[in-house]
């Protein structure tokens, strides 16, 4: 069997003095599509942000490819894209300076900015400055990064979110596309979507009282 690219193993996660989840472990491989599921508070956030190496758990670890993210964070950082809740946008920054900003954070300024600008259906503005924007275009800035990136684990924590029926479709596409081609997703949503169910693996949390 081939090695996982991305494990969490025995993380327990604690915040404000509860136990949001104890010793949870699982395994994810190239072509993985997992969906974090449970109830508000149950820790789906605090999960994604253990697994893209922004907070660190109370025990346990995160493993890519079989090394501790915190002993190889060049080469986890550089296979990572994460995208939070929240845009992440520069509200200061037009919608082009955005991409360009997070091509050369990534080091990936060869790629076309424009062309995943029209493919989120922001063509025409280009540069109108993000604060002046609605909450959906400004997430579908912080989404054309999917269509820049060339990496491996996507982390996503409610993508679907501010978008309309055409975008949440051209999303599915893209999300089916990049684990067809070997990458993993590992997302939340509210939403119902339609990504297939013989290719969705489900992780459930449960809210804890103590």
């Amino acid at each position: 069997m081939s090695q996982a690219l991305l494990s969490a193993n025995k993380l327990t996660c604690i915040r404000e003095e509860r136990i949001l989840f104890d010793e949870l472990s699982f395994d994810v491989f190239a072509g993985d599509l997992i969906q974090i599921e449970g109830p508000n508070g149950a820790g789906k956030t605090s999960l994604l942000r253990l697994l893209a190496g922004l907070s660190r758990p109370y025990d346990g670890d995160v493993l890519y490819s079989g090394t501790n993210i915190t002993h190889c964070r060049e080469d986890y950082y550089s296979d990572l894209l994460f995208i939070g809740h929240l845009a992440g946008i520069k509200g200061e920054l037009s919608a082009h300076e955005n991409l360009r900003f997070n091509l050369v954070m990534h080091d990936d300024s060869c790629l076309d900015i424009d062309h995943a600008l029209s493919v989120v259906k922001l063509t025409g503005f280009e540069d109108t400055v993000a604060a002046h924007l609605s909450a959906g275009q400004n997430r579908r800035i912080a989404l054309a990064r999917l269509w820049q990136t060339d990496a491996k684990v996507w982390i996503l924590d409610e993508p679907f979110t501010a978008i309309d029926k055409a975008g949440v479709e051209q999303l599915e596409r893209l999300i089916i596309s990049h684990i067809d081609n070997g990458g993993v997703v590992i997302f939340t949503s509210h939403q119902d979507i339609n990504l297939g169910k013989q290719r969705l693996r489900k992780i459930e949390l449960d809210y804890t009282f103590y």
